[in-house]
């Protein structure tokens, strides 16, 4: 009787083991919603997800590491994109005083 191995031994073509992990595992790491990860997907700003079988998605661990640690470089070297500040004078509850 052959052994497959776990997904989460399961080697690359070049070398170490393949490290997957799931959606509540991506969580712990990664403290976006489902709907941000999958829209960052979808642009090409996060690691693709893949499907082991029809009902389960596991992302690699590696990715997700490279792409957090690409995260944090941009931030400390200040090049890392963000969105635009509100603009609070537009609110329409609470408006701004004018001193």
């Amino acid at each position: 009787m052959t052994q497959t191995p776990s997904p989460d031994k399961a080697r690359t073509a070049d070398g170490p083991p393949l490290r997957t992990i799931r959606r509540a595992q991506l969580h712990k790491i990664v403290p976006l919603a489902d709907t941000t990860i999958y829209e960052m997907e979808r642009r090409g700003e996060f690691p693709r997800r893949f499907a082991l079988t029809r009902r389960c998605v596991v992302w690699d661990l590696a990715e997700v590491e490279t792409w957090l640690a690409e995260r944090k470089r941009q931030a400390q070297e200040g090049t890392q994109e963000r969105a635009p500040l509100p603009d609070v004078r537009d609110r329409k509850t609470r408006p701004v005083r004018n001193r």
